[in-house]
């Protein structure tokens, strides 16, 4: 097992026994049926760090975080995800670390809605995202 692979592991522990989250079974989530391209859910949110469940159901564009380090574990669907110049197919039970700075997006491939848990860190309030052409 990776690094990375053992980092989130331990991460989701501690994230998934936090009283504000007893018993939360991210399968209960789901896209709603009107939702045109992006859906998101804030599952919870300290200094440290904010926890999204996110739905896309065609792309999210090139852009980048000045602030903020993104962690993002597939749940369900699969997609084109760039992150720099290097481009993966991304499928359930992926990880990945999206470094402060670092252009990333994300083209989704299957019919179904890609879903995401992403992890922001520090506290996520929604003005770091910088689009790039």
């Amino acid at each position: 097992m990776n690094f990375n692979v053992k980092f989130l592991s331990f991460y989701l522990s501690l994230f998934l026994t936090t009283p504000c989250l007893a018993g939360a079974d991210l399968s209960s989530y789901t896209a709603p049926s009107d939702m045109k391209n992006l859906h998101i859910d804030e599952l919870s949110s300290g200094d440290s760090s904010s926890e999204f469940i996110i739905f896309v159901r065609n792309e999210v564009k090139s852009h980048f975080h000045k602030e903020h380090t993104e962690l993002i574990y597939v749940l369900e669907g699969e997609g084109l995800f760039l992150l720099d110049d290097t481009k993966q197919i991304i499928k359930p039970g992926d990880f990945i670390r999206v470094n402060k700075g670092v252009v990333h997006s994300v083209k989704v491939t299957s019919k179904i809605p890609l879903k995401v848990l992403s992890i922001q860190t520090p506290k996520f309030i929604g003005k770091d995202r910088y689009f790039v052409e």
